[in-house]
C-alpha cells in the first residue's frame, strides 16, 4: 500500500481529478451540482481542497459525472 506524504494527499488527488473530468465533460460547477443534488459552492470548495467530502457525496459526484469511483482516485504523472 502506498504511503502519502500528508493527510490531505488523497483529498487533493480526488479534487484535481474532479476538476479535470468536469472540464473534459464540459460541465460547469453549477451543472454538476444540479446533476449531483449538491451546491456549486460545495463542488468549488472540494475542487480547491477546502472541503472534505463524505462517501455519500463521493457517490453522488461519481454518479453525476457518470464515471467509475476509481477515476476520482487515480494518480496521474505530471
Amino acid at each position: 500500500m502506498e504511503k502519502y506524504e500528508n493527510e490531505n494527499a488523497l483529498l487533493l488527488i480526488a479534487a484535481a481529478n474532479l476538476k479535470r473530468i468536469r472540464h473534459t465533460k464540459k460541465l460547469s460547477q453549477e451543472e454538476l451540482g444540479f446533476r449531483c443534488g449538491i451546491s456549486k459552492n460545495y463542488i468549488s470548495d472540494f475542487e480547491r481542497g477546502k472541503r472534505n467530502i463524505t462517501i455519500k457525496v463521493f457517490q453522488k459526484i461519481v454518479e453525476g459525472l457518470e464515471i467509475e469511483p476509481e477515476e476520482l482516485l487515480k494518480t496521474h504523472s505530471k
